[in-house]
């Protein structure tokens, strides 16, 4: 049975968000939002094309005039202002106008460029996310930050878009590699380590049913992460105050994704940055040693990691300043835990205490051979 979540953002245009485990009640979705008989553009990339382009248009067509699909190369580097002049232009060779909506079906790159798109399209048109990753059913999809990288910057260029509809077909997260799956996990456990303690021991009670894939548990932990982000994006829609603690762990861990070259999976780097964040959490004495010993910890069981080869500690600290999500004119801003389901922001972080986060999840040559 499908569950729905519905977003109301102060105001703004509300929005369901709908966990199932099948693309069966898409149409019905599409009629209910009122875009029944319209022409949809479906953006995707060439992983997920083969894999659920076809159903999807299947249940698309039974509501809309025409559906197009276009797939990009998947992957981080295609998220840049090439690929979206290239989907721009074939929407326009696809005779989509101001009436007609895209679909964004995959992970969070496809969701996130596709979002970009609809909203500069003939001035923005709508969107329906329909999410195929663990990550981007749990958190990119939903609360319509949208973006592409510049150059070395990444999200630097981009566009609040809230989506028409959420719909979120759980059944995809089987097709998904265990690599791919796992670094969903980095986001997940972050909703519990920064607002719902209950939560985050319920997913260390069910850790074997989580790897299992379990049906009902799957369902279960995307439902709860919709709804801690449902209510953190209802009172700050635009990133003004309380959403930023979304952040935490991406202000380490995006250097770190940079840094990198995007060798390591986002929610990989959201894992570090945790962890970093968790250290200067415990020297600052919000944390106690054993609370912070025991939040590293439990990544592991999760197949995250904990450690990282060969940082530039001087290096990573120089790109935490250049993240547009952490850097403010007061400096940079750190999210940070008062314990287990309680996070605040702080704006007092020394780059000493940066040094010795990126430090403590450092390994190094001189590791290796300890």
């Amino acid at each position: 049975m499908a569950e729905v979540l519905t977003v109301n953002m102060n105001r703004k245009p509300v929005y369901d968000i709908q966990i199932t485990d099948s693309f069966d009640e898409l149409s019905e979705k599409i009629k209910s939002i009122g875009l029944e008989g319209r022409k949809t553009f479906v953006i995707t990339d060439d992983t997920v094309e083969p894999l659920y382009a076809d159903p999807l248009k299947q249940e698309l067509a039974k509501v809309c005039s025409e559906v197009t699909v276009y797939a990009f190369k998947a992957g981080e580097k295609s998220k840049n202002l090439d690929t979206v002049r290239d989907i721009l232009r074939a929407m326009v060779e696809a005779h989509i106008n101001r009436s007609d909506f895209v679909t964004a079906l995959g992970g969070g790159v496809v969701g996130d460029v596709a979002g970009f798109c609809a909203s500069i399209f003939m001035r923005g048109i709508p969107v329906v996310q329909v999410p195929t990753t663990l990550l981007a059913q749990v958190d990119s999809s939903v609360g319509g930050k949208t973006g592409v990288d510049f150059d070395d910057f990444k999200n630097m260029v981009g566009a609040f878009k809230m989506p028409a509809l959420v719909y979120i077909n759980t059944s995809t997260l089987n097709s998904l590699p265990g690599r791919l799956f796992y670094a969903g996990m980095g986001e997940v456990l972050k909703y519990g380590l920064i607002m719902d303690a209950s939560f985050y021991e319920w997913l260390i009670d069910h850790m074997y049913e989580i790897h299992d894939k379990d049906k009902a548990v799957l369902n279960e932990m995307v439902l709860t992460c919709c709804s801690c982000k449902q209510k953190i994006v209802e009172r700050d829609p635009f990133e003004t105050g309380d959403r930023a603690l979304l952040n935490f762990g991406h202000t380490i861990g995006h250097a770190i994704e940079k840094y990198k070259g995007f060798e390591l999976l986002h929610g990989e780097c959201v894992a570090l940055g945790c962890v970093a964040a968790a250290f200067i959490s415990w020297k600052k004495d919000k944390l106690s040693m054993d609370e912070f010993y025991e939040i590293r910890d439990m990544f592991v069981p999760f197949n995250l990691p904990i450690s990282v080869d060969d940082l530039d500690p001087e290096k990573i600290l120089e790109l935490t300043r250049s993240d547009k999500k952490n850097t403010t004119d007061e400096g940079v801003r750190f999210i940070l835990l008062k314990k287990v389901g309680k996070a605040y922001i702080d704006k007092n972080v020394s780059d000493d205490e940066i040094l010795a986060a990126i430090e403590e999840i450092n390994f190094t040559e001189e590791d290796r051979k300890a």
